[in-house]
């Protein structure tokens, strides 16, 4: 049996795969518990602001299921990123919190590459 490579196949899992991350950022975010909620607060943002990320990332996941919306998923996703690393490496944070912010990034640029 030849495995063909399909680039729409490996999208559609690819998009899942940064979905259900998004997903679960924007509950934890949403959910304002524990050391992300401690994490905002060191980083001098106000309250509201961790609940517009959770909301934007639960938005960006929704967009990233539809493949006529994923393209503003990905758009989404990548500015929610670029204000994430931004923050990581304002504050001077180690590798291992920059490192899953890093991995999603990656996973955006990665889809959006293959998707063309």
């Amino acid at each position: 049996m030849t495995m063909v490579f399909n680039p729409a196949s490996v999208e559609s899992i690819l998009a899942t795969i940064a979905a259900v991350l998004f997903a679960v950022a924007g509950v934890v975010n949403l959910s304002r518990r524990g050391a992300a909620k401690r994490d905002f607060a060191r980083w001098g943002y106000p309250a509201w602001f961790q609940l517009l990320c959770g909301a934007l990332e639960l938005l960006s996941a929704g967009l990233l299921l539809g493949h006529q919306t994923r393209v503003l998923g990905l758009m989404l996703a990548g500015a929610i990123m670029i204000g994430a690393l931004f923050t990581l490496l304002r504050n001077r944070e180690p590798f291992q919190h920059i490192a899953p912010a890093l991995f999603f990034s990656a996973l955006i640029v990665a889809t959006a590459a293959i998707r063309g």
